[in-house]
């Protein structure tokens, strides 16, 4: 009996799954009828659509590989109707009915799956492109723009008058006239009263006008010869013996004068000082004096040409200062960064300004726009003048409104700056060929790029994009072989090239002789580097005025000499003011001190420094101490101690001892 009921049992089984395998082929078979159909309608649409695209003027058609790859990978209608197998998994609670063998819209295989239909630019892309421009080649003419006439405010060149003969030291004394000296050493000489007041132990005497001339040459001169250390141009060693600096003053004498160099007002100082933290402080103070009277006098006494070049300079320097930079393009890396604007064709340094960091009056355009107006003093310079400029400072923003004050510009550009074109219709490849160019007229404004060792990005209100030029270049043959090839380049980087070096031509000038001496204090290394741009500033007017009178100027070196000797020989009229310039001729060179000074005692060194040639001091002895100085008077010769915690000098001078006590 059991065996007979498991046979009936296994039999209504067997005759349910037949039942539902038969429904499940029939609804399957009504699926593919309506998937048959649907097909059928999509068909009919996209035949439609196609009709309508033809005659769409704006219509692309897709390329033969698109065709390929659709025609491999789309399914067709026909290879979706797949028959059901007769063999079916049995349906289980964790296995949820499925038509087997259907593809359903969502499991289609992932990828791009492309229709026959042509691809249509969208309406954003479109409207960029014609917004923006085309890139053109060399091939379509560029029409050279209107530019300004060049109407400068003063004749270009020197402001002196030309028929005269100036010498290096009248031409120093343009930018440091007694009147700046004469501050200098006012301040100088209250900044080492405040010292020695507050226990500092050196020897000081009041400096004067003329010493600090002749510690001005010793620092000219140490840049013609350079040494190791300072001390080494009064060593007495045989290797050395250097007569010159032990001629002009001791080095006791020179450090002392280093020590306590003060550019600026104590008092001011202090005020300025209270009110750090706050909009008034003034981070430059200390050196504001000197600071402005050299710019002026930068502007004063020469106007540059049409062409200028903005450009940054670095200031050695490692000092512990808040306006320090790091540029690690530039080979002088750390110190203090000016912004500078010279004449393309001398490099004569007509204005600059120290980067203190960001200001208060910046005009929310970015520093590189500030920097070039502040430095474009349109007022004193007129109109119709040509800047040159990397790209930094370039941007089509700056040049419209340069070319609004009848100034045009030229410079690199970075090509992510705003109002770049952003068009890539017919654009420049990476990969091009050495020469080729694409140009880009947006009105006044002309975009340039070119393939030299790389892609070159320009932007100029000056030029047009090309008038046949070419430059000489080091290319590699199709056997990789070096060679000279003549080149096509625009005629933006031609004058690129030829006029943006007159910071460089300045900088070149200044550090061939520099002057700037190791320092702790940040105002001292400014006041050598205003010597230095005194001097190489002096030296270009130099050469303007004698090759005006078909002369042979002094070379850089032999100017530096006869400076050195002419400020030594510097003798300063008793009635000199501040507001008088010292006069100088050759006979001064050779002029020594006048009867009133011989008559007054003065404290002087023994030998070339404290070191040597030390003698008793005579008052010591008297009061029964053996004490060696190394400074004597030179009226009374006698040897006498001359430091802060004892001044036999002054007790001499004012009470002399008894002839009885001199002879003990």
């Amino acid at each position: 009996m059991a065996s007979e009921k498991g046979k009936i049992a296994r039999k209504l089984l067997e005759e349910n799954h037949v039942s539902e395998e038969l429904g499940n082929v029939s609804e399957n078979e009504s699926r593919n009828e309506s998937v048959s159909e649907v097909s059928k309608a999509e068909k009919d649409k996209e035949e439609e659509k196609d009709k309508e695209e033809k005659d769409d003027p704006d219509y692309e058609p897709l390329d033969s590989s698109d065709d390929e790859w659709e025609a491999d990978n789309e399914p067709s209608p026909k290879k979706r109707e797949i028959v059901p197998s007769p063999i079916t998994t049995p349906q289980t609670p964790r296995t949820p009915a499925s038509s087997v063998g259907f593809l359903s819209p969502r499991s289609t295989r992932r990828g791009k799956t492309r229709s026959k239909r042509g691809r249509k630019r969208s309406a954003a892309c479109m409207s960029e492109d014609s917004e923006m421009g085309f890139w053109n080649d060399i091939s379509v003419e560029d029409e050279a723009p209107v530019l300004p006439n060049f109407v400068p405010k003063r004749n270009p060149g020197t402001q002196l008058i030309m028929a005269s003969n100036y010498s290096p030291l009248q031409l120093f004394q343009l930018f440091f006239p007694y009147s700046v000296m004469a501050t200098i050493v006012k301040n100088t000489n209250s900044y080492a009263k405040m010292r020695t007041e507050a226990g500092k132990k050196f020897l000081w005497l009041p400096l004067k006008v003329k010493e600090l001339y002749s510690y001005i040459a010793l620092v000219i001169y140490m840049g013609l010869l350079s040494t190791k250390t300072i001390t080494d141009y009064w060593s007495g060693k045989e290797i050395y013996n250097l007569p010159f600096p032990k001629s002009v003053m001791s080095r006791s004498r020179f450090q002392a004068i280093a020590w306590n160099l003060h550019l600026c007002d104590l008092q001011e100082d202090r005020a300025n000082a209270k009110k750090k933290g706050t909009p008034d402080h003034d981070r430059l103070f200390k050196i504001k004096p000197l600071y402005t009277d050299i710019i002026t006098a930068c502007k004063t006494y020469f106007h540059p040409n049409r062409e200028l070049a903005v450009d940054e300079r670095m200031v050695a320097s490692k000092a512990r200062i808040g306006f320090k930079q790091y540029m690690k393009d530039k080979p002088t890396k750390w110190g203090y960064k000016l912004f500078v604007l010279a004449d393309s064709a001398c490099g004569y340094t007509w204005n600059f300004f120290v980067y203190e960091g960001k200001s208060s009056l910046a005009t929310g355009k970015g520093l590189s726009y500030d920097s070039v107006v502040r430095l474009l003093d349109l007022s004193v310079l007129g109109k119709g003048y040509h800047v040159y400029m990397d790209n930094f400072y370039t941007s089509p923003g700056l040049l419209l409104d340069l070319l609004e004050k009848q100034t045009v510009a030229c410079g690199t550009i970075r090509s992510h700056v705003q109002g770049f074109p952003r068009t890539r219709a017919n654009e420049l490849s990476e990969r091009a060929q050495r020469g080729s160019i694409r140009w880009l007229r947006e009105g006044t404004l002309l975009f340039v790029r070119w393939m030299d060792t790389k892609l070159v990005s320009m932007c100029s209100t000056i030029h047009k994009a090309y008038d046949g030029s070419t430059v000489l270049r080091h290319v590699k043959n199709p056997k990789k072989e070096w060679e000279k090839r003549q080149i096509t380049t625009p005629e933006t980087a031609k004058d690129y090239n030829k006029y943006m070096g007159g910071v460089d031509h300045s900088d070149a000038l200044i550090g061939y002789y520099n002057v700037i001496h190791k320092t702790k204090k940040w105002y001292k290394t400014f006041f050598f580097h205003f010597v230095d741009i005194a001097v190489v500033n002096s030296l270009i007017i130099h050469q303007h005025l004698l090759k005006s009178q078909n002369k042979t100027p002094l070379t850089q070196k032999e100017f530096r000499e006869t400076l050195v000797t002419e400020l030594v020989g510097t003798v300063i009229p008793p009635s000199a003011s501040e507001d008088a310039e010292p006069s100088t001729s050759c006979d001064q060179e050779t002029s020594g001190p006048s009867a009133a000074e011989e008559d007054l005692c003065w404290p002087e060194y023994f030998g070339s420094d404290a070191t040597s040639g030390r003698r008793v001091c005579v008052l010591c002895k008297i009061s029964g101490h053996k004490v060696k100085t190394p400074v004597y008077c030179t009226k009374c010769d006698v040897a006498l101690c001359f430091v802060s915690s004892r001044n036999c000098f002054k007790k001499w001078h004012t009470v002399k001892p008894s002839e009885s006590d001199e002879e003990k």
